[in-house]
């Protein structure tokens, strides 16, 4: 038997492409499903929550997954640390600013976002999302990639 070793940066390409095979391998099999289940999915297939929201606009906002990836990276976990906003929410952002920007100011449908995802998930700060002072969870992870996309889905 043979035990192949890799170096980390060689693991993430591996994990790289199981994710965006697992991702093509659904669309090629016909298994549409709705854009928040597909993120959902790809959060399971090892993106964070702010990775998964993007990833579901590629093709809309004209961008590949790796660039898709690299835009959401630092931004889950809360910011990476819990303290800041839940990063499906900042996908969220990252979406309408990509999708409705086009020289004038858009604050009036971010704070809508904000608003609505605040609404549904019941905070927009992961700590508190997650119930990490008060010992209760408000909103899943899942859910709260659920309510971004959908939000965004929504506002189209």
């Amino acid at each position: 038997m043979q035990i192949n070793y890799f170096t980390f940066d060689e693991l993430c390409v591996i994990i790289y492409k199981r994710v965006t095979i697992t991702i093509i391998s659904k669309l090629k099999q016909g298994d549409f499903m709705k854009k928040s289940e597909l993120a959902i999915s790809n959060k399971h297939n090892g993106l964070n929550c702010c990775q998964a929201v993007i990833s579901v606009y590629t093709d809309e906002l004209g961008i590949d997954l790796e660039t898709a990836n690299k835009l959401g990276a630092a931004f889950g976990i809360g910011m990476g640390n819990m303290n800041g906003n839940c990063g499906a929410l900042v996908g969220a952002q990252m979406v309408l600013g990509m999708k409705e920007y086009i020289g004038r100011p858009i604050a009036a449908k971010s704070r809508s976002v904000y608003a609505k995802f605040a609404a549904r998930c019941g905070a927009t700060i992961c700590s508190d999302i997650k119930g990490v002072t008060t010992g209760r969870v408000l909103c899943s992870c899942d859910d709260c990639v659920r309510n971004a996309v959908d939000i965004i889905e929504e506002m189209s």
